[in-house]
């Protein structure tokens, strides 16, 4: 029996693999393109694509344990529902899902209200998983270098409520741990949510902060506008998934994404370190960007 690893070329995905590579158990990566997938040694890829249900069956066989990490796409519930049940139908015994922090709250954002449906069919059909809930990846802000470095500003539209931003690092350690318990495990465990959450909650002007004293330099806020912000994604994103953030921004800034004190010491518990910080993700990207 092995685990297999959706989306696990991408970002979270290639933190799984690497945190599960000292595991005593065989890995799969589920991939469109096994020929050119670049994996970790000793990681087996495996041809399939969510979309297509008769080929993710296929690289079931054999799967006791599944990461399901559904991407942003226009059929997202479809692809997440169907998953489920073929996984269910292929008697897989443990199951880590990727959702989203808050997706029970901000209803009118498609990603996670799409999510938390998911959520909700794992709870009804009391599927043996774990669901994770991260929030806002600390590492979407690496894009934000050239504003950062040329424009002297922090141009991520956040918020003044506050953000509980996490590691993708501490993402790919929790759902590693979480799929290894459930694979040693001799029989399907009941199922358990973690909230993925960052140790600080930080608003706009804090994070231009942190930038300011980590490069030494002003850097400034740049604000609550969210339609300027679409129409720059648009040039890089199909339109509908640009308004879906614009949407989710718009939550930040109206509810923020705060996280608990209990949620936080939940995840230290799981990862056995407390959750990594903004601070020290800006400082050590501002490191890196001055050496190049």
């Amino acid at each position: 029996m092995s685990i297999l690893v959706t989306g696990a070329t991408g970002t979270i995905g290639t933190q799984v693999l690497h945190h599960l590579r000292d595991a005593d158990v065989p890995v799969r990566a589920l991939t469109r393109s096994p020929a050119s997938a670049h994996l970790p040694e000793g990681v087996t890829a495996v041809a399939g694509d969510l979309a297509d249900p008769d080929s993710f069956r296929a690289a079931l066989e054999g799967v006791s344990t599944l990461f399901l990490l559904v991407p942003n796409v226009a059929d997202e519930v479809t692809q997440a529902l169907q998953a489920l049940t073929l996984a269910r139908e292929a008697g897989v015994k443990g199951i880590v899902y990727l959702s989203v922090y808050k997706g029970e709250a901000y209803v009118d954002v498609p990603h996670f209200a799409g999510k938390y449906t998911a959520e909700r069919m794992i709870e009804a059909l009391d599927l043996p998983a774990t669901v994770l809930r991260p929030a806002y990846f600390i590492q979407n802000d690496l894009r934000q270098k050239d504003p950062l470095l040329v424009a002297g500003v922090y141009g991520m539209p956040i918020g003044d409520k506050g953000v509980s931003m996490v590691d993708i690092r501490d993402i790919g350690e929790a759902a590693a741990r979480e799929l290894l318990r459930r694979e040693r495990a001799p029989a399907p465990l009941p199922r358990e949510t973690y909230e993925l959450v960052g140790p600080d909650s930080l608003t706009g002007d804090q994070v231009a902060g942190i930038w300011s004293e980590v490069l030494g330099r002003s850097i400034r806020y740049g604000g609550n506008a969210l339609e300027a912000m679409e129409s720059r994604m648009k040039t890089m994103m199909p339109g509908w998934l640009a308004m879906d953030l614009r949407m989710m921004l718009a939550r930040y800034q109206s509810d923020g994404a705060v996280a608990t004190p209990q949620e936080v010491d939940r995840l230290q518990d799981l990862l056995g370190h407390a959750p990594r910080s903004y601070r020290d993700f800006a400082r050590a990207a501002a490191a890196q960007w001055m050496d190049a």
